[in-house]
């Protein structure tokens, strides 16, 4: 079962990532560049994870598994929120963590992009 260690590493190793608590004490933010690709709450009992998503993806991802459900506070064509308790594959979580990394890579300005992919 994935840790919030593990999140933490995992996103690390990305290029332009950093991590920051933007809301508050217990919300801990994952950037790339400006743009937000991870949102977890560190104080909760149950560790989830919001993350971008494509809207048919998401769709499809919530059918296959109950722990996936429309972002908590975000939009939620574009969020999920991802339960982790172990039900959902390792693998397939660290696939959606770059999922929506991805996503929001490919979102950002050029200018901004082009100093991620620098680093």
């Amino acid at each position: 079962m994935i840790t919030m260690k593990d999140i933490r590493r995992h996103c690390s190793e990305k290029k332009g990532v950093i991590e920051d608590f933007p809301f508050d004490t217990s919300t801990l933010v994952f950037r790339v560049g400006p743009r937000i690709f991870l949102l977890t709450d560190i104080d909760a009992e149950t560790l989830r994870i919001n993350l971008k998503c494509d809207p048919f993806l998401s769709l499809e991802l919530r059918g296959r598994y109950p722990q996936i459900t429309p972002g908590y506070h975000m939009n939620k064509k574009h969020w999920n929120t991802v339960l982790l308790d172990g039900a959902i594959p390792d693998n397939e979580v660290y696939r959606l963590i770059d999922h929506s990394y991805e996503l929001v890579l490919g979102g950002l300005k050029r200018r901004d992009r082009e100093r991620v992919e620098a680093m």
